[in-house]
């Protein structure tokens, strides 16, 4: 699952180091009482991503639930403010098939350098990425088998990972992201998104509304600034 949150209002979530921290030590407790694998994140100033994989129903709410509950009464306290912090509950897409899983994973980490904070994806702090260069083992990701698949030598994966990252994700493919996460439907192949909807009852195709048009503006303008 490709998860996204944003903070109420586009406001900041994290202020400075400390919040960072405490936040990605946050996650990592929640995730490891409810055996969810965390295979790539971002925390940015207003929003986090995530990508994770959990067992069973149920798993990742409570993990959510956790760790909102936590982080807003950490923040809360420390900057001296009341109320809610997160804008309503997060947003999640179910992700199939490596050629997609691999495109969010770099989609992911290449928010910092969306954003023109950073040159390179492993410069920033506070995401996978330098897990994934090799730069520093990150004790709270677990890689994925499509990950690990990119090369039977840890070398050789890194070193594809990383020509993958210095590429980029095109726009077609951070459209087809975006419009997914935005409907919440399943990211994959066809026989993906109808499995998905047999088992959960429930759409997985992206719906197209309107005339045909250019697809970013598919997008609410008000979203845009999420990914």
């Amino acid at each position: 699952m490709h998860i996204t949150h944003r903070g109420n209002n586009r406001c900041a979530v994290f202020l400075d180091d400390e919040d960072f921290n405490h936040y990605r030590q946050t996650l990592s407790d929640a995730l490891t009482l409810e055996d969810i694998q965390l295979h790539a994140y971002a925390l940015m100033s207003n929003h986090v991503h995530l990508l994770i994989t959990a067992h069973s129903p149920g798993q990742f709410s409570r993990a959510m639930c956790q760790l909102g509950r936590r982080y807003v009464r950490y923040f809360n306290q420390r900057h001296g403010r009341s109320g809610t912090l997160w804008e309503g509950r997060y947003k999640s897409c179910l992700v199939g098939g490596s050629d997609y899983l691999l495109n969010v994973l770099r989609y992911i980490e290449l928010n910092p350098v969306r954003a023109e904070l950073v040159d390179y994806a492993e410069n920033y702090r506070w995401s996978s990425a330098r897990h994934h260069v090799g730069i520093q083992n990150d004790a709270i990701v677990s890689s994925h088998p499509c990950y690990i698949a990119l090369g039977v030598e840890r070398d050789k994966r890194i070193e594809t990972y990383r020509a993958m990252l210095d590429e980029r994700v095109n726009e077609d493919d951070r459209v087809v992201i975006r419009s997914h996460m935005q409907q919440e439907r399943a990211l994959g192949n066809l026989k993906f998104q109808l499995m998905v909807e047999k088992t959960l009852n429930r759409p997985a195709r992206v719906r197209l509304i309107g005339r045909p048009r250019n697809e970013a503006n598919d997008i609410p303008q008000e979203n845009q600034n999420l990914f």
